[in-house]
């Protein structure tokens, strides 16, 4: 026999005490992984809600601009030397917290100016002209969001 017998019970023991630690250690690093998944993922979200956020105020400028030059056809003078204008019109809201405005422009073309009627106006007879507008609209909204929008129309008219 030899003089250092070593029990199978107390090499079991040392092992453990060996080992006490690395448990401790494995479930700290996973908490850390799962605290830095989890920032992560609430900062996804954080900026995919802010980029939703701007694509709705970015639509919301879209249509303030279509309303400004529905309004400037509605509202139409269509005077061949002074130019209508509207600034800063509010849309009318069906909430209360709806800061959207438009404005528009409408003046005469003076680059197409006085055409023959496209198509020929046969139906129309003879003496009548095409007189060009042009529309510009812009739209906004919240976040600095703006739309720009051009329209051309022309009114049919007696000759010149």
């Amino acid at each position: 026999m030899s003089l250092y017998h070593v029990s199978p019970a107390m090499t079991c023991a040392s092992r453990n005490r060996r080992q006490s630690g690395a448990a401790l250690v494995v479930g700290l690093l996973l908490l850390l992984v799962l605290t830095l998944l989890a920032i992560s993922g609430i900062t996804t979200a954080t900026l995919e809600l802010q980029m939703a956020g701007n694509e709705q105020y970015q639509e919301r400028a879209f249509q303030a601009a279509e309303t400004g030059i529905e309004q400037a056809i509605e509202n139409a003078t269509f005077d061949t030397t002074t130019p209508s204008t509207a600034t800063d019109q509010p849309i009318v809201p069906n909430d209360a917290d709806n800061d959207d405005t438009y404005s528009y422009v409408m003046a005469f073309d003076n680059e197409t100016g006085i055409t023959d009627v496209p198509g020929g106006g046969y139906s129309l007879g003879t003496g009548f002209q095409a007189y060009h507008f042009r529309i510009e609209s812009e739209g906004r909204s919240e976040r600095s969001a703006r739309a720009e929008h051009e329209q051309s129309v022309y009114v049919i008219g007696p000759g010149g």
